[in-house]
């Protein structure tokens, strides 16, 4: 159906074409401002590098329990760290220590 040269639209094809072009304004928003869009790439990396220095904290911590465990092995103790461990947790001394309390303060 044409008149002069112009093609006629019918209503029909008018809200198919509103439609696709909600549609992809739609996935062009999400693209941009989505969760995985482009501006969420800068605080996605921004977390991923407070992740990464979390880990690498905790895998220092979990290796220095690791270490003390080791040390405390039943078979093969270490007798300075088993003697820190009863002094600090039994509050037992020899006769012939001395025990200075300080303030947190002092610390």
């Amino acid at each position: 159906m044409t008149r002069e040269g112009h093609k006629i639209t019918l209503p029909k094809e008018k809200v198919t074409q509103g439609l696709a072009l909600a549609v992809l304004l739609l996935l062009m928003a999400l693209a941009i401002a989505g969760p995985s869009g482009l501006l969420a790439w800068g605080e996605n990396a921004h977390l991923l590098q407070q992740r990464q220095a979390r880990i690498t904290a905790l895998m220092e911590e979990r290796d220095a329990l690791r270490n003390r465990v080791d040390l405390l092995d039943p078979a093969h103790a270490d007798p300075d760290l088993v003697g820190e461990q009863l002094r600090q947790n039994f509050n037992v001394v020899h006769p012939d220590e001395v025990v200075l309390i300080l303030d947190e303060q002092e610390k």
